[in-house]
């Protein structure tokens, strides 16, 4: 028995060797722009990049907004049920799209991911404000808001989403390229579609829907069940 246990770890053990070996080939294909894509690998590439980039979104708000309120309790932020904001994934896409060629210039790409990110963040919440007369976010309120433009930007903001950049081109974006080489391609498909539906129904939702048929939104649930929710 133990030695079957022995056989057995040391396979698992392989497994991860092969993986390993198999994604740092990939990465290296990426970085040295050896990789060739079809229409159905980018689209699922995108979608993942959406899903993807809006959890980690919301995930730094989260923890951001714990500080911010005096580390006394947590604030659900977006304006959805899932876990997931969709200007993140908006400011994600934009940043793969105008960066890709600059990808090995680290530099670069931070710079060109504050630049693109400040400015969506700063127009989007510009607009917003005209239109609805609501501030979705407002730095004026906030803590470490040097640089504050209008409460729609601040150079804390913005230095994040720089960094963020640099993340999302040198793991998050060839971490999805790997997953579009080594999965189906269409189990890939169906996967990295069905959840970017998912999550863009539910903005669908929570825009729309609610307003247009009187349904309670992701905010008004959370809010009756107790959870600190924020717009």
């Amino acid at each position: 028995m133990e030695i079957v246990n022995v056989v057995n770890n040391s396979y698992t053990w392989y497994n991860y060797y092969r993986v390993g070996v198999y994604m740092k080939e990939i990465f290296n294909k990426y970085k040295n722009n050896e990789l060739k894509y079809e229409k159905w690998q980018i689209i699922g590439i995108l979608c993942l990049v959406i899903v993807f980039s809006g959890i980690v979104g919301w995930i730094y708000e989260f923890i951001f907004y714990y500080f911010n309120g005096g580390m006394k309790e947590f604030y659900v932020r977006g304006g959805n049920f899932l876990p997931w904001i969709n200007i993140y994934a908006v400011g994600a896409v934009l940043i793969v799209l105008t960066t890709y060629k600059f990808k090995n210039n680290t530099f670069l790409v931070f710079l060109i991911s504050f630049f693109v990110t400040g400015i969506l963040e700063y127009f989007s919440g510009l607009v917003i404000y005209k239109i609805s007369g609501l501030r979705f976010w407002n730095y004026y309120t906030e803590i470490l808001n040097f640089g504050n433009i209008d409460g729609f930007v601040c150079l804390r903001s913005v230095l994040i989403f720089g960094l963020g950049g640099i993340l999302l081109m040198k793991v998050l974006l060839p971490f999805c390229i790997y997953l579009s080489t080594k999965i189906n391609k269409k189990k890939f498909i169906i996967l990295s579609v069905t959840l970017c539906s998912i999550v863009l129904f539910d903005e669908i939702y929570n825009l729309l829907i609610t307003k247009l048929f009187d349904l309670p939104s992701a905010g008004d649930i959370y809010t009756s069940i107790g959870f600190h929710y924020v717009e």
